[in-house]
């Protein structure tokens, strides 16, 4: 007579969001090695560029996510320029590697890892990480943090810092834009309302500006992919904030038809937008 196998308890959402953290981590060692060593580049066939610290970051969250998520499917943004073709379903991985691989040769640090978990076509658990500062973001439905850790240092989920978004002013707001992307687009939006400051930064970390309260509005009208928001889009619903499409729809993952291309994004904190403008 045989019996079946029991299956392992699922993970809570704190548990996995911890592992998601703990792959970023290990994802960071591999990026600041690579770093250190030198780094060389080439160009995709996108004309982004692209470094071996990608390809092993990628390589490295790979391995964390089959322990972590045994059989759930994974989108990755260097997998997915190799031609590697998924069926999300109803619950997938979105990952960046390396988010901002341009700040990531540039030096300036401001370049990140993302992984966030899909449900339903949203985000609903996300980790951006920044390893050249230490600085980690997670976010589970209702719950935020922010945490000082370095690549590959123990999680210890227990003291990370809950964040919050901050009510969006209805005077002038505090804007965070893209360092290397900016387009006549988004800056016409931005020119539509109040603006107290302007805060230039890399990668998804725009994300966590908004999610810790240190920014209201961060817009994104050029196209950007989907690994390249999602985490930041869980991080920021966590912290009581909102990712839209321009038009204020929602924005939803899994869209392979279009090659996982968001067209455009604002995000805003708590309350956002101000009764005074639109993001429309």
């Amino acid at each position: 007579m045989t019996f079946p196998v029991p299956r392992a308890p699922a993970p809570t959402d704190a548990a996995l969001l911890a592992g998601l953290a703990e792959a970023a981590l290990a994802a960071g060692v591999v990026i600041r090695r690579i770093e250190a060593e030198g780094i060389t580049h080439r160009q995709k066939s996108d004309r982004s560029p692209v470094t071996e610290a990608d390809h092993e970051a990628e390589a490295t969250i790979f391995a964390a996510l089959a322990h972590l998520m045994p059989g759930v499917p994974v989108v990755a943004e260097e997998a997915t320029a190799a031609g590697t073709e998924v069926i999300c379903g109803n619950r997938f991985v979105l990952v960046d590697p390396l988010d901002g691989t341009r700040e990531f040769i540039s030096g300036n640090g401001e370049y990140t890892v993302n992984i966030a978990v899909v449900e339903d076509g949203a985000p609903v658990l996300g980790v951006v990480y920044a390893p050249a500062r230490a600085l980690l973001f997670a976010g589970r439905p209702g719950a935020a943090f922010r945490a000082i850790r370095a690549p590959g240092a123990r999680v210890d989920a227990q003291d990370w810092t809950p964040i919050a978004c901050r009510k969006v002013p209805d005077g002038p707001l505090v804007v965070a834009e893209s360092r290397s992307h900016g387009d006549p687009a988004t800056d016409a939006l931005i020119a539509r309302h109040q603006v107290a400051e302007r805060i230039p930064a890399g990668s998804a970390l725009k994300f966590g500006l908004i999610a810790e309260g240190k920014a209201d509005f961060y817009p994104r009208l050029g196209p950007v992919m989907e690994w390249d928001s999602a985490a930041g889009h869980a991080l920021v619903v966590a912290a009581g904030g909102s990712v839209t499409r321009p038009d204020g729809s929602p924005l939803t993952y899994g869209h392979a038809e279009v090659g996982y291309m968001v067209h455009g994004f604002v995000a805003w904190g708590a309350g956002g937008p101000p009764d005074t403008g639109a993001a429309g």
